[in-house]
């Protein structure tokens, strides 16, 4: 599955951040398919850059936000506020033998 999630950058105690589409497998600060903007919550306001276009392509690829990045990106009016569950696969059939 591949997800749109935050990447910590940034020296001890100054994080920012970098929104990225990565493997669900992989590790947060570890290998990553494609940047999509950057987010830094020190300033004020918070900045939040984000090119518009690439998210809308992943997301219509059917990458999954993370609920940090979910957030972030309905303040931006990308995506529906709230948490959009998961659809599970049915259960395989067992032999019996």
């Amino acid at each position: 599955m591949v997800k749109i999630r935050l990447r910590r950058m940034g020296a001890k105690k100054q994080p920012t951040y970098r929104f990225i589409v990565t493997d669900a497998r992989s590790p947060r600060d570890g290998r990553f398919i494609e940047i999509l903007g950057h987010y830094n919550p020190r300033t004020q306001p918070k900045t939040i850059v984000v090119d518009e276009e690439k998210v809308k392509e992943w997301l219509g690829k059917g990458a999954q936000p993370s609920d940090p990045v979910r957030r972030l990106l309905a303040e931006r009016g990308l995506v529906e506020r709230g948490h959009v569950p998961v659809t599970k696969r049915a259960p395989k059939a067992r032999k019996d033998g």
